[in-house]
């Protein structure tokens, strides 16, 4: 456990780019209070409203909670949504904000409601998502590949944090493929993991992993990662599954099954891949091996999953856990 604070230390002032698609967080808290005379659905009184950046976002922000410089590359809408994500981005002293491009769009937003009386634990129960249909520029597009080529020699690994929006096309993932072979790369996507071929790790989830392989799920975990592993010539592959922990495949044929830190009942799942990618990446920037930056990251999300809504996990709870969980086991 000593082992792996001392990698946590070795966070402060790491420098990573994230190149991905920003979007905007929105929680709405309420109280239940009555039937509705409309329909048979319960009123829910608002109390209050939080709004934080996701997607690639909230990685950015793990990743500041952590220590590490950010050099964020993405594309915000020119909307009030755009103006308070780009505010809130901007108001850390580790984020550079060069690579944050405006663009004549609607900022992506996901709208969760969530209910419960004043005293009890408020319940997520519906989320409504704005999605931006407009692709990208041109004219952001090419700003893209600028930031990348601008930073590029200057970070200590690039983060893809694929959500479908429009900022990883074929040619960012092409560039990312060719820095793959001189600095680290780590791919997280929620529908083109097919495409990132070449990438240092992935950190698909057990569907997205499934889904990899055209939804066979007649394979077993350790069957599933040894296909993706050499499909894709990974040197590493990082499966998170939920209660079940998560499985680290690495090139040389190790197969090592990591269970999941804390408690099986979560307070909230929203964001953690993000948060496994941050701390994932971040550790092996320290100079991690696979398997202790697995380790560690697996910690980070046993932090988060037990805070509500986008959460991060800082350095300083992150070494408390790893001591803590050290002076347990002994």
């Amino acid at each position: 456990m000593e082992d792996l604070n001392e990698i946590v230390d070795r966070f402060q002032g790491k420098k990573i780019c994230v190149v991905g698609d920003i979007i905007a967080d929105i929680f709405v808290f309420g109280r239940p209070y009555r039937l509705s005379r409309e329909a048979p659905v319960i009123v829910v009184k608002f109390e209050e409203e939080k709004i934080f950046p996701g997607s690639a976002g909230n990685t950015i922000n793990n990743l500041v909670a952590l220590g590490a410089y950010v050099y964020p590359i993405g594309i915000i809408g020119k909307d009030e949504m755009g103006d308070r994500i780009m505010e809130q981005l901007s108001r850390s002293g580790n984020v550079n904000p060069e690579g944050l491009i405006r663009d004549e769009r609607r900022t992506t937003t996901k709208t969760r409601i969530l209910a419960g009386d004043t005293h009890t634990s408020k319940q997520q129960v519906i989320r409504i998502d704005k999605i931006e249909e407009t692709p990208p520029s041109r004219k952001a597009k090419e700003k893209i590949i600028e930031s990348i080529m601008r930073v590029r020699g200057k970070v200590d690994a690039f983060i893809v944090s694929d959500y479908g929006h429009g900022v990883v096309d074929r040619r960012v993932i092409g560039i990312m493929r060719d820095l793959a072979r001189e600095t680290l790369v780590i791919g997280d996507s929620r529908y083109s993991l097919s495409l990132f071929k070449g990438f240092t790790v992935i950190t698909p989830n057990e569907n997205e992993a499934q889904e990899l392989l055209r939804g066979n799920r007649n394979l077993s975990i350790e069957e599933m990662g040894k296909r993706i592993l050499q499909m894709l010539d990974l040197k590493a592959l990082l499966i998170t599954r939920g209660n079940m922990g998560m499985t680290l495949f690495t090139k040389d044929g190790e197969i090592r099954h990591i269970p999941v830190f804390g408690k099986d009942e979560v307070t909230d799942v929203t964001g953690a891949g993000d948060t496994v990618c941050a701390a994932f990446t971040l550790s092996l920037a320290s100079g991690a091996d696979f398997y202790s930056a697995a380790r560690i990251a697996n910690f980070a999300a046993g932090i988060v999953v037990m805070k509500r809504g986008t959460a991060v996990a800082s350095s300083d709870e992150l070494k408390r856990a790893i001591s803590d969980y050290g002076k347990n086991s002994t």
